[in-house]
C-alpha cells in the first residue's frame, strides 16, 4: 500500500516540477525581452542625447550664425486681407512695441508711447484702465490663433473704438488661419473683418509661415520642428516690426539673462501685466526654455537673437533697459 502511493505521486512531483521548469523558462524569455527593451532605450535616449535638437535649449554652441537681412527679407506679399483686396503697406518711422509684461506697470511710458509713429501691441493686450503705463493708441495688433476668440469676445477694447484704423495680422497653423482651409478661426475673423470696416486684417500665408520658422533655424542653429519648440507672438511680433519700423523701442521685455540664478527668488512679477493673479514671468520663461517633453516656446533663446538683432536694426528696450 505504501509503495502504491509512492507510485501515485511520482507523477504528480513530476507534472509540478515541470510546470515549474515550463515557468522558469518563460520567466527567462520575458526577463531577457524586457533587457534587450531597456538596452534599446538606452541607446536611443543616448543617440538622442547626443543630437543638440533635444539637448536643453540654447543657442547651439559654436553655431556659425546665417545672418539674414530682414529689410529685404520678405515682401508684403506675404500677408493676405481675409476680406477684400487690402495690402499690408504699413510704413512707420518711430515704432513703440509694447510687450505684455508686468514690468510695464509703473513705469508711466504711456504718453511716451502714444508719441510714436506706430504703436505696435500682441494678443488680447489691453490698453483701457492701464493708458498711464501702456498708452492708448494701437496702429498693429499681432494676434496668435490662440487668442483670436479672447480679441474677439471684446469688441469695445479690440475692434470698433472710432478714433483708430488700426492693422490685426493673425498668426497661426495654415490649417486653421490660411485662406485655403477657411476653417472656423478663419470664417470667424473674415466676418470682423466685414463688420469692422475700420480694421485691416490680415493673415499670415503658409509660404511665409515656413519662412518664419528657416529664420530660427538660421539664427540659433535650432530646427523649430525637430526641437519641438514653438515660436511665441513675441517672435512675430519683432519680425514684423523690423520690416515696417525704421526704429523700433521696446517696452517692457527683459533681456535673456535676466532670469539667471543671480535673480531674486522673492521678486515675482506676473507674466501678462493684466493678469495680476497670472504665472510668474521667470518661471515661464524658465519652464518653457528648459523642457524637452512636448512643444513649448523658447522665450530666453529668443531673446538671444533680439539682443543681436538690436545692433543691426536700431532697436532699443526700456523697462528694462539691456544695454
Amino acid at each position: 500500500m505504501g509503495y502504491g502511493t509512492r507510485r501515485r505521486v511520482t507523477p504528480d512531483i513530476e507534472t509540478a516540477e515541470g510546470h515549474e521548469t515550463e515557468q522558469q523558462s518563460h520567466r527567462l524569455v520575458i526577463l531577457a525581452a524586457i533587457f534587450v527593451l531597456m538596452t534599446l532605450l538606452i541607446l536611443y535616449g543616448s543617440n538622442n542625447g547626443n543630437d543638440s535638437a533635444y539637448a536643453p535649449f540654447h543657442v547651439v554652441t559654436n553655431y556659425a550664425i546665417k545672418a539674414t537681412d530682414l529689410k529685404k527679407w520678405s515682401g508684403k506679399d506675404g500677408y493676405v486681407p481675409f476680406h477684400g483686396n487690402k495690402s499690408m503697406n504699413l510704413h512707420c518711422q518711430k515704432c513703440a512695441l509694447v510687450t505684455s509684461s508686468s514690468h510695464v506697470l509703473g513705469a508711466g511710458a504711456g504718453e511716451e508711447i502714444d508719441r510714436a509713429d506706430c504703436v505696435i501691441r500682441m494678443n488680447d493686450a489691453p490698453t483701457l484702465g492701464y493708458e498711464a503705463d501702456v498708452g492708448n493708441q494701437t496702429s498693429l495688433r499681432v494676434v496668435a490663433h490662440s487668442s483670436v476668440f479672447r480679441v474677439v469676445r471684446r469688441p469695445g477694447e479690440f475692434l470698433q473704438r472710432p478714433d483708430s484704423h488700426p492693422v490685426i495680422i493673425f498668426w497661426g497653423p495654415p490649417n486653421k488661419m490660411g485662406k485655403e482651409a477657411k476653417g472656423t478661426l478663419y470664417r470667424l475673423i473674415q466676418r470682423v473683418s466685414m463688420t469692422y470696416s475700420n480694421l485691416s486684417c490680415f493673415s499670415i500665408t503658409a509660404s511665409k509661415m515656413r519662412r518664419f520658422d528657416s529664420l530660427f533655424h538660421k539664427e540659433t542653429g535650432r530646427d523649430r520642428q525637430k526641437s519641438h519648440s514653438w515660436l511665441s507672438t513675441g517672435w512675430f511680433t519683432m519680425v514684423i516690426a523690423i520690416e515696417i519700423c525704421d526704429n523700433i523701442k521696446v517696452y517692457g521685455m527683459v533681456p535673456p539673462y535676466h532670469c539667471g540664478k543671480s535673480k531674486p527668488a522673492s521678486k515675482k512679477m506676473p507674466y501678462h501685466y493684466y493678469k495680476p493673479r497670472g504665472p510668474d514671468e521667470c518661471v515661464t520663461y524658465l519652464q518653457n526654455e528648459g523642457s524637452r517633453r512636448g512643444n513649448h516656446h523658447r522665450f530666453i533663446t529668443e531673446k538671444q537673437v533680439f539682443a543681436r538683432w538690436a545692433k543691426q536694426y536700431n532697436i532699443t528696450f526700456a523697462h528694462p533697459k539691456w544695454f
